[in-house]
């Protein structure tokens, strides 16, 4: 009893903040660029992005820019009081077409690895499906791997907030999902009423969540901690009030966890949409 007394309290929000720097896993107040990465997928997008996307968008910026002040000395009607003819030039035709075209060709390269790697699933160790709701998420963990039960979660309304415990405002919820610490998860997600679709930017995953449909998608988290998303579809007049959170814990906390979770959760009925929004 005392072992698994000291498990549940690894679970304390105060606990987990404790452990993560501001802007790991949320956003840090007046930051610039992407959330830190906790996951392969998401090293990989930054690498993508600040590698190779930011360099040669700041290059063909100054470059356009170099070519706009050039035109304006050079042929402003002080500077250039007779006007060429001129309404072709073959090489110069042929430069705007082909460089492009290779510039598009170096990135295409890179992106298609990284489209890759994102769509083509390793062998999972922890499948968990999501649905999304009008305006909440659910979780349901599969019995052949330890779970055979399912939960709702709400976003903890303003009034409730306790930043004692590290709860964030519009982002903490009643009911996180859980996930062991350098697991490969499977996220299956659908949706119950309308276009949902499923965030979390430091585990670099973002997928619809269609009615009628099963998308999958995938993370393997490095570091454990809290780690928040939100619906990034306008899905309806709470679209802004349904945030994800994940918490990464060690494998025997997430055993733990399970053991728990299937006593509570098969005991818990689940949210009515409309009572909730209506609380």
């Amino acid at each position: 009893m005392p072992a698994l007394c000291g498990a549940l309290a690894a679970f304390a929000p105060a606990a987990a903040f404790a452990e993560q720097a501001p802007g790991d896993g949320r956003p840090a107040p007046g930051a610039l660029g992407m959330q830190v990465a906790n996951s392969p997928i998401a090293d990989e997008i930054h690498a993508f992005h600040n590698g190779i996307l930011l360099p040669i968008i700041i290059v063909i910026s100054l470059f356009v820019l170099a070519l706009l002040i050039y035109v304006v000395m050079k042929f402003n009607e002080n500077a250039n009081p007779t006007p060429s003819r001129t309404t072709h030039h073959t090489l110069l035709e042929v430069a705007w077409t082909v460089i492009p075209v290779l510039i598009l060709v170096f990135i295409a390269i890179p992106s298609f690895r990284l489209l890759a790697h994102q769509l083509i699933i390793p062998q999972p160790d922890v499948t968990i499906k999501v649905t999304g709701n009008q305006w909440y998420w659910s979780y349901a963990y599969p019995k052949d791997q330890g779970g055979g039960f399912s939960f709702d979660s709400l976003l903890i309304p303003d009034d409730q907030i306790d930043p004692a415990k590290g709860q964030i405002r519009l982002l903490s919820v009643d009911n996180e999902a859980v996930v062991p610490v350098g697991k490969k998860i499977r996220l299956q997600v659908t949706a119950s009423d309308v276009i949902h679709s499923f965030t979390i930017p430091s585990f670099g995953i973002r997928i619809d969540a269609v009615p009628g449909r099963l998308n999958e998608t995938w993370f393997q988290a490095e570091r454990p901690g809290i780690y928040y998303g939100q619906c990034s579809k306008i899905c309806g007049k709470d679209h802004a009030f349904m945030p994800i959170a994940f918490r990464v814990v060690s494998e025997q906390d997430y055993a733990d966890w399970l053991a728990q979770a299937k006593k509570k959760y098969a005991a818990m009925p689940q949210h009515d949409q409309y009572a909730e929004a209506a609380r």
